[in-house]
């Protein structure tokens, strides 16, 4: 892959979460997963055509997005927003935004209708010399603009 020589590039330690346009900045994360897409193939072969094969995309399916990072005092926004959707649930948009190494956005995914499937803090103990994490699991219904209109 050939750079120029201004190119920018995103810096995966630098990457922060927001809810609903900043509504609620969930702040910086050190790890994401889960940021991929994939369809099924649909497979045609016509009675007439031989060997002839057509493709065409099927259902799109994304995998949940995972957040890991140490707790930290941006967790009890986590918290709170996680106890505001906890039964009054409204259609949400997340945006992941990876910087360059001058702190300009690189590059934004943004989930549409999030709904946290999970939220975990890793054990403690008083023996144990480790920080403690938080892992916040995302579903969502993608992050590419091919949604139908109605």
């Amino acid at each position: 892959m050939a750079l120029g020589d201004t190119t920018m590039l995103g810096v995966a330690n630098r990457f922060s979460v927001k809810i609903d346009n900043g509504a609620w900045d969930l702040g910086s994360w050190a790890q994401v997963d889960g940021l991929d897409v994939k369809w099924d193939m649909a497979e045609y072969r016509s009675g007439d055509g031989g060997n002839n094969l057509w493709y065409f995309p099927g259902n799109t399916h994304y995998s949940v997005v995972k957040l890991t990072r140490a707790v930290s005092a941006e967790s009890q926004t986590v918290r709170k927003w996680l106890s505001s959707t906890s039964f009054t649930w409204a259609p949400q948009t997340a945006s992941v935004t990876v910087f360059d190494s001058s702190g300009a956005p690189a590059m934004a995914w943004d989930l549409k209708h999030i709904m946290p499937q999970r939220w975990s803090v890793s054990g403690f103990e008083a023996g144990a010399s480790r920080v403690v994490t938080e892992t916040l699991e995302l579903v969502h219904r993608g992050f590419l603009d091919d949604e139908k209109k109605l």
